[in-house]
């Protein structure tokens, strides 16, 4: 691909990887107890509240360093899937004058697909690890 794609791809990532980062950490500052209370007052086990907030936190360094983006993008996109369906569905796309709608969601969502399916080599930590640990594995195979 050309440098304009990978730019873009590299732009897409971080500016994920930032909007993830600050959700999470958002929900740890507010204090976690509260964003499981929540997730338990509508239904979701409130445990997962703590898996979706390291996720995302954990997540969102991982895209902005492109470490293992693509499977970051896919568990983001899982969350965002969640999201969109047991909370913001009823709301609508733009929302229903007292909650937000899913637009944001939606977009968040195909942007982590994106990344998922086609992945981010530019400025990548991915690119210098996994190409250090595939000429090691060059060298033991001849």
């Amino acid at each position: 691909m050309g440098k304009k794609y990978e730019a873009s791809v590299l732009m897409l990532r971080v500016v994920l990887g930032i909007i993830f980062f600050v959700h999470g950490l958002v929900k740890f500052q507010g204090g976690i107890e509260n964003t499981a209370g929540w997730f338990a007052s509508i239904g979701i086990p409130g445990f997962l509240a703590y898996a979706v907030a390291f996720i995302e936190m954990v997540g969102g360094i991982a895209l902005i360093l492109g470490l293992f983006s693509r499977v970051v993008s896919g568990l983001l996109a899982v969350i965002m899937a969640g999201a969109i369906l047991t909370v913001k569905l009823s709301a609508g796309l733009l929302g229903d004058g007292v909650s937000a709608g899913y637009e944001l969601d939606l977009a968040l969502l195909a942007m982590a697909v994106f990344i998922a399916v086609n992945g981010s080599k530019l400025y990548a930590l991915d690119q210098v690890v996994f190409k250090k640990q595939e000429q090691g594995n060059t060298i033991l195979n001849n």
